[in-house]
């Protein structure tokens, strides 16, 4: 573990900006921190005069990176992928399954806890099967199936409480029921990839569902005499909406008026980064489907649906900056402090405080990383 001190930059905490401030490393956690300049501690200060310090990125939905998917469960493998993301400064991590056979994602999932008690990971995130073949997305239609029981007992079984999330298409046979056994089993039960009206939305949330996937994405779209899903999850005070602020997925106008009418509360930025993401562009698998990556935008081949993303969580919160106009203090909550506490690691991680873990990122003017700690450990 590296104990030093962090001084002279623009450190970002729950109860505002410290301009200039420090913070104080020992053992892996934040020990301190304060306005001005620290007094003499006999820890090393590394002078980072002018930067922002924010507390590390969470991404709550990221099928890979670094030329690695999280279906090839390798640990070497899975390790490649997250070193590639935490370059970025996403220090905490669901590793995102796009939809296969649930006895194939039995396997996956069963694998994929080992590295959840590990640490190397967070949890689990399921984006499928149990999703709507009308607004599926760059999910294969032939895999698609309802939610039933066996299925899910099978999943979580499997996970043994490394399963954070799962998608579901509020319209299927049984989803609100399915619902149910989630939130009963400690899992966040997320709506997505759903061609339902308002009414079929509503009592999946009534059942404990709390999370919007990629809102606006794979998804009925408004209406302004059939609101759908987007109006029903943005409207409910219950319900916290993922965006992915790449600037393709989503207009600056639609996150703007998104982020500001759910709140810092409700409002996480998330990846659903590919294995291209970090890499560049050429052709990929997702889910057994050809992808496509031209100019960074990955798209089912031969120009069709797009195919999750290549951003990083650095690129989402300057986005959101500089592209949509939103504060760097809303930046932080959406992509750090809200995602950690919908995950339940809120006295852990997502804030610079002290206690908490020393996750952290440098941004420069540009809002461009120009250090990452982990755990107290320098990872860029």
């Amino acid at each position: 573990m590296t104990d030093l001190v962090i001084s002279g930059g623009r450190v970002v905490t729950p109860d505002g900006v410290l301009d200039p401030g420090w913070l104080e490393v020992e053992n892996g956690t934040i020990a301190a921190l304060g306005p001005g300049y620290p007094k003499q501690s006999g820890a090393p200060v590394t002078d980072v005069a002018g930067a922002w310090v924010v507390p590390g990125f969470v991404d709550i939905h990221c099928h890979g990176g670094g030329g690695e998917a999280f279906t090839d469960t390798d640990p070497r493998r899975v390790g490649t992928a997250v070193e590639a993301h935490r370059r970025h400064g996403t220090t905490t991590l669901l590793a995102s399954l796009v939809s296969r056979p649930v006895p194939e994602l039995v396997n996956q999932v069963a694998a994929l806890s080992e590295l959840v008690k590990d640490g190397m990971i967070a949890g689990v995130h399921l984006e499928g099967p149990f999703l709507s073949a009308a607004r599926c997305g760059a999910h294969d239609p032939a895999i698609l199936c309802p939610p039933e029981p066996s299925s899910i007992r099978k999943l979580l079984a499997a996970g043994d409480g490394a399963i954070s999330m799962i998608t579901i298409a509020p319209e299927l046979d049984g989803a609100v029921n399915a619902v149910r056994t989630l939130v009963d089993n400690g899992v966040i039960a997320a709506i997505g990839h759903t061609d339902a009206t308002e009414a079929t939305v509503l009592p999946a949330i009534d059942a404990g569902a709390t999370v919007a996937t990629h809102l606006f994405n794979g998804m009925r779209p408004l209406h302004h005499r059939e609101p759908g899903p987007i109006g029903a999850l943005l409207d409910d005070p219950r319900v916290t909406v993922e965006l992915i602020v790449d600037l393709v997925h989503l207009h600056p106008t639609v996150v703007r008026l998104a982020a500001r009418h759910a709140g810092p509360g409700r409002t996480v930025l998330v990846t659903d980064a590919i294995a291209a993401a970090g890499v560049g562009d050429g052709v990929y698998d997702v889910g057994g489907l050809e992808v496509t990556v031209t100019d960074g935008v990955p798209r089912i081949a031969g120009g069709g649906s797009l195919a999750g993303s290549t951003l990083t969580m650095d690129a989402a919160f300057r986005n959101l900056v500089q592209g949509c106009g939103l504060t760097i203090r809303e930046a932080v909550t959406a992509c750090s402090t809200r995602p950690a506490q919908l995950l339940g690691l809120a006295e852990q991680t997502g804030s610079l405080s002290p206690g908490l873990a020393a996750d952290f990122v440098l941004l420069d003017a540009a809002l461009r990383p120009t250090g990452v700690m982990a755990r107290g450990e320098w990872v860029k």
